[in-house]
């Protein structure tokens, strides 16, 4: 299987990867003039001929289009802050399973020392995402919000699903959450999700009443106690396959 990098734009029938990427295809992978690639501009992808690899870039000629669908189901993540090695191992795998945008929340519960390096870690989680987004033959790497407080998100989020189609889906470990099949059984029409998922220490009674305020279904995951990561896989795979065929 051929590997897919993305590009800034297709100028015309060409296209020049740069940055990173051209380093690790020239370097890592050692692209030669012939190789064919996948190349993606977030719209189109085209499978591409190298004709030059050179000075921290790498040229290419465009030879046919390919066949390519953005995700079935269109979700957003509101992801709590956690330690970093288990947030972005979740980046990684949201990204795998499809997940269109994502926003790092500071939680209540979350470290105020991980929430206040947020900012300086946003390069780094970029590329997280673009590297998991070309590694799983994506169109494009999901798009990554600013940190932001969980409330905040959470009006955010209704504002954003007003027009319809969109589940609001707050995962949580309180005690009598329903299971994600019954929260879902009944919403015909419903073709994307936000998703919130909290962070190790679980949500606040605050956080999960501003949660309902604003519009957000609760729904658990089951009767074991999840990391941050592991809710995050599985609450996406859940909702993937219950709206896929909706």
């Amino acid at each position: 299987m051929r590997r897919r990098f993305f590009v800034e734009r297709f100028d015309g029938r060409r296209a020049v990867l740069e940055g990173d990427a051209a380093h690790h295809a020239a370097r890592v992978l050692r692209a030669a003039p012939g190789q064919m690639y996948e190349l993606s501009d977030g719209r189109a992808v085209w499978l591409a001929r190298v004709t030059a690899a050179r000075g921290g870039a790498v040229e290419f000629e465009l030879a046919e289009p390919v066949a390519a669908q953005p995700p079935a189901v269109p979700i957003s993540l509101l992801l709590a802050i956690v330690k970093f090695d288990r947030f972005e191992w979740a980046l990684e795998k949201a990204t795998e399973l499809g997940a269109a945008q994502i926003t790092p929340l500071a939680a209540a519960r979350s470290e105020k020392a991980l929430v206040a390096a947020a900012a300086k870690r946003a390069a780094r989680w970029q590329k997280i995402l673009t590297e998991a987004a070309q590694q799983s033959r994506q169109m494009r790497a999901p798009v990554l919000h600013p940190a932001t407080r969980a409330d905040d998100a959470f009006r955010a989020a209704r504002s954003a699903a007003d027009a319809g189609g969109t589940a609001l889906l707050f995962f949580s470990e309180f005690p009598g959450a329903p299971p994600l099949r019954s929260v879902l059984g009944n919403r015909t029409g419903v073709r994307g999700a936000v998703i919130a998922i909290g962070p190790e220490g679980g949500w606040t009674e605050e956080e999960r009443s501003a949660a309902l305020a604003a519009g957000f279904a609760e729904a658990g995951l089951g009767p074991t106690i999840l990391r941050t990561e592991t809710a995050v896989a599985a609450a996406l795979g859940a909702v993937i396959y219950a709206l896929a065929d909706s």
